[in-house]
């Protein structure tokens, strides 16, 4: 049973520059516990897509179409007010980068008093008790100590934490971390990530993880979802889509991934994928990554292709129309 189904949504940015067609009719669900990981360059839509979710959209972005349901309600019908009870409450966010944030100017315990107040009403020493319990769970040691730093007292990792920690606090059935990862180092990486796993398992929440990095994705998911200029463009098991990847895109994605190498192999340059995500102001004819694509050909440059089930993945790829077989 899907807790969130996206289906046909269209977004589009009015730019200084023209229109820009980001969505032009997307399609994902989420299962209930299930944890799917969003991939793909900047500019493929990925935070975009959670903000669209939750409804804090830039003044510029419109939705002209589709539906998100989550949990049996329609959110783009929801009227402000009602959208309130699901964001921070239902549905909670984990964002890039902790030191952005959280405010330098009051404590930890200030902050995650302020979101205990609007999201469960929690007050005085129920509330002090329910920071603590919190701050062991995201396993921070001395969580004293920690309420009564200032943000920038802590380290990037334990900054993370605290906001996992408020994203915790109201038992959501859904958090969307965006790039969790992205501002500390490898060793926490590993550490907030194996984090995440764990308290999906204990919580049992669903998850929806952004990050750059298949990785990381592959590490933590059951499903990844790959995004490339607005458009979905695999999204399956993450065992087959990492073992086994249909789209062009997916494979440039994992030969990029560096391996070690003996000390003395021959140094060959890491492989990246060419070109870049091209300007959605102007995108290219069909489909949007054939001026990337090795396997392009010239029905790719004519027609979006359509979306083909190949070994239980979907995938957006004329190779595997009937009849031209995959290459």
């Amino acid at each position: 049973m899907s807790l969130l189904d996206i289906s046909g949504l269209k977004l589009v940015f009015q730019t200084d520059r023209g229109r820009l067609d980001l969505f032009t009719s997307l399609d994902l669900a989420l299962g209930e516990r299930e944890i799917v990981g969003i991939v793909g360059e900047s500019g493929s839509g990925k935070s975009t897509l959670a903000y669209a979710i939750i409804r804090l959209l830039p003044a510029s972005a419109r939705i002209l179409g589709g539906e998100i349901v989550f949990d049996g309600k329609s959110l783009l019908h929801l009227k402000e007010s009602e959208m309130s009870q699901v964001r921070g409450k239902s549905i909670t966010m984990v964002f890039q980068d902790p030191g952005t944030s959280l405010n330098p100017l009051f404590r930890i315990r200030e902050q995650m008093l302020s979101v205990l107040k609007s999201s469960i009403g929690l007050e005085g020493p129920a509330a002090h008790r329910h920071m603590l319990e919190l701050l062991k769970e995201v396993e921070l040691p001395d969580p004293e100590s920690v309420l009564d730093a200032f943000p920038f007292e802590l380290s990037g990792g334990m900054q993370q934490r605290v906001m996992l920690a408020m994203a915790l606090s109201a038992n959501p059935k859904l958090i969307i971390a965006d790039e969790p990862t992205s501002a500390v180092d490898a060793t926490i990486q590993a550490q907030i990530l194996k984090l995440l796993h764990k308290l999906r398992a204990e919580r049992e929440f669903s998850m929806i993880l952004i990050t750059h990095s298949i990785v990381a994705a592959r590490d933590v998911c059951d499903r990844i979802v790959v995004m490339y200029a607005g458009d979905v463009v695999e999204d399956g098991l993450t065992s087959r889509v990492v073992s086994a990847p249909k789209h062009p895109y997916t494979k440039a994605l994992l030969s990029c991934i560096p391996v070690p190498r003996k000390p003395d192999a021959e140094k060959t340059p890491l492989p990246v994928v060419a070109g870049q995500v091209p300007d959605l102001t102007s995108p290219p004819q069909g489909c949007r990554f054939h001026p990337r694509c090795p396997n392009a050909m010239a029905v790719c440059s004519q027609s979006r292709p359509p979306y083909f089930e190949v070994d239980s993945s979907r995938t957006q790829c004329f190779l595997y129309e009937p009849g031209r077989g995959p290459r």
